[in-house]
């Protein structure tokens, strides 16, 4: 699809299309944790997806400012670590609870940036929307301990901040052109910088096959497709609409559990997804059929 195409799409089927490629990409890396670990995981999705989005957009035949270069290395820093601190965290916290606490970046961004009562409304209506849907819970199940909702907590907490990060950087990179090269650069710098500690371990992926392609299918749905979706929709809204729609990622997963393993949502999951709704009708963006006028960068 091309981009023009995509920018007749409307912002919230994006970001649904997005969600729902990051969601087969989650369910595809559980199964790897037990043979590679959760952070060496994320350094692989991260890894393996650098190396196809600079096959793709080949990012060397385009002039680097120092500019270019900075923002392209903060960016893929803050993707790098949001990536890894999420791992470890639903590694030790039910995954609900880590989605809850994970969307305080947005909530941040939104709070900081949003220009008037509807976006910084829409934010309180959308987070309340996030708890309802994720089912928050602090009990570590079985197998773990309090030390492991310590653990996650922290990363949970590491991993907001950095998302908060990202949609801030992520949108003067969308805001400046070339989103995309920009995004393959980034992700080469995350993959570099955390390679020490976690290359070495995460290479026991490459002994089998079958550990392989989970890993390629995981770099390919988790990452490639849905940065690229969000950098279309960081480039027509600005950073407080795109953290309310940010809420639209539990409520897909809602919605795909509903309608394909028949999973009847509950009071709570429906007062959820109707918060959601309202979050976005507050921003407009389900009224919404062409994309905004072109906003400069935040900073």
């Amino acid at each position: 699809m091309s981009r023009r195409t995509l920018d007749r799409v409307p912002a919230p089927v994006v970001l649904v299309g997005s969600g729902t490629a990051m969601y087969v990409g989650a369910a595809v890396a559980v199964g790897l944790f037990a043979a590679v670990g959760a952070p060496e995981v994320a350094w692989l999705r991260t890894a393996i997806a650098a190396v196809v989005l600079v096959a793709w957009r080949r990012p060397w035949r385009e002039r680097w400012t120092a500019g270019r270069w900075r923002a392209a290395v903060a960016f893929g820093l803050a993707l790098a670590v949001m990536n890894v601190s999420f791992y470890v965290a639903i590694d030790h916290l039910p995954l609900g609870t880590a989605v809850a606490i994970e969307f305080t970046g947005p909530v941040a961004v939104a709070a900081f940036t949003g220009r008037g009562w509807r976006e910084r409304g829409a934010i309180v209506v959308a987070a309340a929307g996030v708890v309802l849907l994720a089912g928050v819970a602090l009990d570590p199940g079985p197998g773990h301990d309090r030390h492991d909702v310590v653990v996650g907590l922290v990363a949970i907490a590491v991993a907001a901040a950095a998302w908060a990060a990202y949609i801030l950087l992520g949108r003067n990179v969308a805001a400046a052109g070339s989103g995309i090269t920009t995004l393959a650069v980034a992700m080469s710098v995350g993959a570099v910088a955390l390679a020490p500690p976690l290359a070495a371990p995460a290479a026991v992926a490459f002994t089998e096959v079958s550990l392989a392609w989970r890993a390629v299918v995981v770099a390919l749905l988790s990452s490639v497709v849905p940065y690229a979706l969000e950098q279309v929709v960081l480039r027509r809204v600005g950073a407080a609409t795109f953290s309310v729609l940010m809420a639209l990622l539990p409520a897909t997963a809602a919605v795909v559990g509903a309608l394909g393993l028949q999973q009847v949502p509950s009071a709570g999951e429906l007062a959820g997804l109707a918060c959601v709704t309202g979050a976005l009708l507050m921003t407009g963006q389900l009224r919404r059929r062409t994309p905004p006028a072109e906003t400069p960068p935040l900073v």
